[in-house]
């Protein structure tokens, strides 16, 4: 394993604490509203959803600690955030101090959804970037499937605390990984850039590169280089095209209607029919098939590329949208509904569940780029919030036969095939400054 390899899987963990503390909460949801007896509004807004709100900020504005103090520090801290959130939200004795620490929780969630990201395409090649960067996407996955199986894990472990337990695990791999991200060096290309320090830039790169390799990639970061006194502005007409391209990866996302799906799929197939005893199985069968078809996804993602993944993927959605509306609309039974919802997950982890990080990451020339991926992943995540908080709405509004909800997002799926065959750039085998020059606007 060379070093590439080892530092981009220690930054991708990340991704796995990313995946764990955001899905950990379904195993404590019922236990802490008959705990604190909390009114479904109040639960709504602050147990369940405030995780989502602090990780909405940590996206918005994650790239200023990336630019200032450098993404080894910015993921050092990731981890903190963690680890403090883990311990607080278990030990918690009422319901703000635990929407407190879920609230620092999911800073890290949006912190690490900019840093992770930029770190490894920063340090990879043109060649294995996708591979490497989607390693992240790929432990969000992981990180979602072993929560569920940990909190089947903890149910009945200590009676009215085990949801205590549930959530005060993160805390292991939280300390763990704020111990390993140790190792690492900093962004060859932050140490060029931002902090002016040619030599440490130059050694990461000779870890990285032979030697003649590591300074033709030094002399093209140089080119980049910009009058210190200058600071760089993001919302230019210059960066308009990887404003553009970030703002509808990152809006198609959602509007695909993962989030809605996941959060809610035991409501959904309990609608269609079937039993409310068979939801955690079926959850963890969901986790499972994001995780394979996510690693079908790294697979590809170099070799096909990351347009035709996200056209497979798209053709996917609406297909599997389609089934899923003509489902509840026919009373065709739970078992054509959970087929058709497993190829909908499969059809996203193939497509925008790998591509996104990825391409959000390469989009931006090396001076904005922290400030483009906070861009990027806090449309995202705004979108996200916006979607969670308003699915009970919907799902009460349609809830005698929710198939319009399905064909909307079908729809937005259609759109968003246009916008991948018609506007999306391939930008695989490019490398970061390849890129710049096509996407930079004079």
């Amino acid at each position: 394993m060379n070093n590439v390899q080892k530092w981009s899987i220690t930054v991708a963990v990340a991704g796995f604490l990313f995946g764990f503390d955001t899905v950990v909460i379904s195993g404590a949801n019922l236990p802490i509203k008959e705990l604190w007896h909390t009114t479904p509004l109040f639960h709504g807004l602050f147990i369940m959803s405030m995780a989502l709100w602090g990780t909405v900020l940590g996206a918005l504005f994650g790239g200023i600690p990336c630019d200032k103090w450098g993404r080894k520090k910015t993921l050092l801290w990731i981890g903190i955030l963690f680890l403090v959130s883990a311990l607080g939200s278990a030990l918690a004795p009422n319901p703000y101090v635990f929407s407190f620490f879920r609230f620092i929780g999911g800073i890290g969630v949006g912190a690490s959804s900019v840093a992770a990201p930029i770190y490894i395409s920063e340090i990879s090649s043109a060649k294995n970037r996708g591979k490497l960067v989607a390693l992240f996407q790929f432990n969000i996955v992981f990180g979602i499937l072993i929560a569920f199986f940990s909190n089947y894990l903890f149910e009945g472990f200590s009676g009215v605390n085990d949801w205590r337990w549930m959530i005060g695990i993160v805390a292991l791999p939280a300390l763990i990984y704020s111990i390993i991200v140790f190792q690492i060096p900093d962004s060859p290309r932050w140490l060029i850039l931002n902090k002016k320090d040619d030599a440490t830039g130059l050694k990461v790169l000779e870890m990285i590169y032979a030697k003649e390799e590591a300074l033709e990639n030094f002399n093209e970061i140089k080119k980049d280089v910009v009058d210190s006194t200058e600071k760089e502005k993001l919302f230019t007409q210059k960066y308009k095209w990887p404003i553009v391209l970030a703002f509808l990866i990152a809006f198609f996302n959602q509007l695909s209607g993962i989030n809605f799906i996941l959060y809610y799929a035991p409501e959904i197939l309990e609608m269609a029919g079937l039993g409310s005893k068979e939801s955690l199985m079926n959850s963890i069968l969901i986790g499972a098939i994001n995780l394979i078809f996510t690693i079908i996804g790294m697979r590809l993602i170099d070799i096909l590329g990351r347009k035709l993944l996200m056209t497979i993927g798209s053709i996917g959605y609406i297909l599997s949208l389609c089934i899923i509306a003509w489902a509840f609309n026919t009373n065709a039974g739970p078992v054509v509904l959970l087929t058709s919802i497993l190829l909908f997950i499969a059809s996203h982890a193939i497509g925008q569940g790998a591509v996104i990080w990825v391409f959000i990451s390469e989009i931006f020339p090396n001076t904005v780029r922290a400030r483009g991926q906070s861009f990027g992943t806090g449309i995202h995540w705004i979108f996200a919030a916006l979607i969670t908080l308003l699915g009970p709405v919907v799902i009460d509004i349609f809830h005698e036969n929710p198939w319009p909800i399905f064909a909307f997002f079908a729809f937005m799926m259609v759109l968003q095939l246009t916008f991948v065959l018609f506007m999306m750039p391939e930008t695989k085998g490019l490398s970061l400054e390849e890129l710049e020059q096509k996407m930079i606007t004079e």
